[in-house]
């Protein structure tokens, strides 16, 4: 890796809750994320872990079995991407509390998203998924427990009584959990260290953060995803955080997944822009603390939310962000490197492409998509041509169904073709049904 990266970790994230790739993809795509420049992968497994006994009901449909487990970790070994497993423990618990077996243990019982952290059961539960997924991960340095955006936390029966007693704080309530599950971590694995997002621990006090104990069992990981991102309150986080007694932190961009919660193309701009920014806080930040940059790709804002892009659709946009951050950022040479990579002949990177094309894993899916989200709906809308115009775009989705399902599981293709395509073809085909029922009324 370039000298000029301040980051001794470059990890991609996979984002499973939606669209999760089948392994044949994964195998043709980590060789590219190691030329580019990562070292890593966090996978955030979700429902896609084939968890065994109680907690098979947490599995997708099209959950990695072990053994795809096995070969997903033999294939980041081959080229080089260390692997740190992610399972959320606290917050965006919505794949496991959705289900009534295990709904007892929400916060607030109409909302499925946050653990309740006062029953027993509840770190028996987490405990257990976490067991599970280290059976498989053998010899790892790191795990994440996620620990992010804990909504209504504090708002369940339960916590409200415990808040009524006068030592007690939503600041207790929350720290609480983490140690819980940081404990477990270290006590049952204890050459494993607990990551934590760092959303909830940055409005805490200086002295509530050193008192707890927390900077003991975990590193944190700030996360930002915006393209202005305030670099100097980075900075100044970084140094809090290193007063209360964290030796070590992560840092977390984005490359997809953070522009909009039902985006279908990335703005490559934009989170050029936010690795730049986060480049320029390394370079002003404690740099004996950073273990490393985790370029997230979010598939969806949470589990009942719709698909943001697809993976093959972020694959430019992961490879300008990691090239940037490989050399300390996107010039011209950079450029011709990420073509050279990605076989495209002009990556514009200021705006969508309307004419896309490529030679990486995926490129198929990126050019059908670009075509789709360009011209489809608009093509529809101006009506150009009649019968025609629609047997050219069944063509043309049926050739985005093939390419997808060579990537994706069936029931992810369903789902972004009902939610992209679906609407506007049986607008189509309504609209030429009346069209004929006129013209037939006419003669």
């Amino acid at each position: 890796m370039s000298s000029s990266s301040p980051f001794r970790m470059q990890l991609v994230h996979l984002d499973l809750k939606g669209a999760p790739p089948k392994v044949l993809y994964l195998a043709e795509i980590f060789p590219l994320f190691h030329a580019l420049g990562a070292n890593g992968i966090l996978i955030e497994y979700e429902d896609m872990f084939p968890y065994e006994g109680p907690l098979h009901l947490l599995k997708a449909r099209h959950a990695y079995s072990p053994s795809e487990i096995k070969e997903i970790l033999h294939l980041a070994k081959l080229h080089d991407l260390e692997v740190i497993p992610l399972v959320q423990t606290f917050g965006h618990m919505e794949f496991v509390l959705k289900h009534e077996q295990f709904s007892h243990l929400r916060e607030v019982e109409l909302f499925p998203n946050a653990l309740n952290p006062h029953k027993e059961e509840s770190l028996a539960l987490v405990s257990t998924m976490i067991n599970q997924v280290m059976e498989l991960h053998k010899g790892i340095r790191w795990f994440h427990i996620g620990c992010d955006e804990v909504y209504y936390l504090g708002e369940g029966e339960m916590s409200k009584q415990w808040l009524q007693q006068e030592q007690n704080n939503m600041v207790k309530l929350c720290l609480s959990q983490m140690k819980a599950v940081a404990s477990h971590v270290l006590i049952h694995h204890p050459n494993v260290k607990p990551i934590v997002w760092d959303d909830m621990l940055r409005g805490i006090s200086e002295e509530c953060l050193t008192e707890s104990g927390i900077a003991q069992l975990v590193e944190p990981m700030i996360w930002d995803y915006i393209e202005d991102m305030d670099v100097h309150g980075k900075v100044l986080l970084m140094d809090k955080y290193r007063k209360c007694g964290f030796p070590k932190l992560w840092v977390a961009s984005a490359f997809k997944g953070a522009t909009g919660v039902n985006q279908s193309l990335t703005i490559i701009s934009h989170h050029l822009k936010n690795n730049i920014q986060w480049l320029k806080v390394a370079d002003s930040g404690p740099a004996e603390m950073l273990q490393g940059i985790v370029l997230t790709g979010w598939q969806r804002y949470d589990h009942f939310s719709v698909l943001c892009e697809l993976l093959p659709v972020g694959i430019p946009s992961l490879a300008v962000c990691l090239q940037a951050l490989k050399h300390g950022g996107y010039t011209d040479h950079v450029k011709k490197i990420v073509e050279q990579y990605l076989g495209m002949s002009d990556l514009e990177i200021n705006s969508f492409m309307s004419e896309s094309s490529g030679t990486f894993p995926g490129s198929d899916v990126f050019t059908l998509i670009t075509q789709v989200s360009f011209h489809l709906r608009r093509s529809v809308d101006e009506l150009l041509e009649r019968n025609s115009l629609l047997t050219r775009w069944n063509a043309v989705i049926q050739e985005l169904q093939a390419a997808l399902e060579r990537i994706f599981y069936p029931d992810a293709v369903e789902e972004w073709l009902e939610e992209n395509t679906h609407p506007t073809i049986q607008k189509l085909q309504q609209l030429l049904q009346d069209l004929d029922a006129a013209i037939a009324a006419q003669s």
